[in-house]
């Protein structure tokens, strides 16, 4: 039996770079987004080893449903990969509070009902994992980018929580941390950090890591965080030996206009 991938906000971007690069890989692949056209789309264009379908993260009975419609087509669950988020950027008070809502309910919320409602089929399943994609502004706050930078840090708690917890169950549950990648997301955005570090990872970059992540053994002292990028590497690294002042010195510089 193949191994199978479902991924979330799966249409385009990463999400679709991941699709991609595992169906070249052989896996059964599940594309799940809220837009659905597109998604299905992808499917086409990949072959009969991809599924697709509409997800709303948000919603935890569309989790039940399309976990239950995707194993039932796969035959079993072995990876799941949280990918789906949206980003709102700008000043805290000028942007809408439901901007900065809705982005804890899908970024946040997306992840915690995915892992929750996956649970189940991954325990069966012969080889499971979880890949959350987490961001480097989950190393410090980010000015301008407050909601985003806030449920980056929360997926990155769930991730080493369930990393610890789920270990009774040989599942490791790993994130991924880039910098900004090349997707519609991050264009036009208002936020100084994005101006001054630049955007130079692709959606690839970041489909080769999980991939990566998946395909080797995960011993006890693979690390739960994988920042992807030399800069994101640097900051990463910066975080862990310096001072809490000179690391808000740093993101001071990089978050000016």
């Amino acid at each position: 039996m193949r191994h199978s991938i479902l991924i979330s906000g799966a249409a385009q971007g990463i999400g679709a770079e991941i699709a991609r690069v595992f169906y070249q890989q052989g896996y059964k692949v599940g594309i799940y987004d809220v837009n659905e056209s597109l998604a299905q789309k992808l499917a086409s264009d990949l072959g009969p080893n991809a599924c697709a379908g509409y997800l709303d993260v948000s919603d935890y009975n569309q989790w039940q449903h399309i976990l239950k419609e995707f194993t039932e087509w796969a035959g079993e669950l072995n990876i799941l990969v949280n990918n789906a988020g949206i980003l709102y950027s700008g000043a805290f008070e000028t942007t809408d509070i439901k901007a900065h809502q809705r982005t804890i309910n899908i970024n946040v919320n997306g992840v915690i009902n995915g892992c929750h409602a996956a649970l189940p089929y991954l325990k069966q399943a012969s080889f499971a994992r979880v890949i959350n994609l987490s961001s480097a502004s989950a190393i410090y706050g980010q000015a301008d980018l407050i909601s985003y930078s806030a449920s980056k840090f929360a997926v990155r708690g769930i991730t080493e929580g369930l990393d610890v917890e789920w270990k009774k169950y040989g599942i490791r549950v790993l994130d991924v941390m880039p910098l900004f990648v090349q997707t519609a997301m991050v264009k036009n955005m208002d936020a100084g950090t994005i101006q001054n570090m630049g955007i130079d990872l692709t959606p690839n970059d970041i489909a080769q890591k999980v991939l990566t992540l998946v395909e080797k053994k995960a011993h006890f002292w693979t690390p739960t965080h994988t920042p992807v990028g030399i800069k994101t590497k640097l900051l990463y690294q910066l975080s862990t030996l310096s001072p809490q002042f000179l690391n808000r010195l740093t993101n001071i510089y990089l978050s000016r206009k």
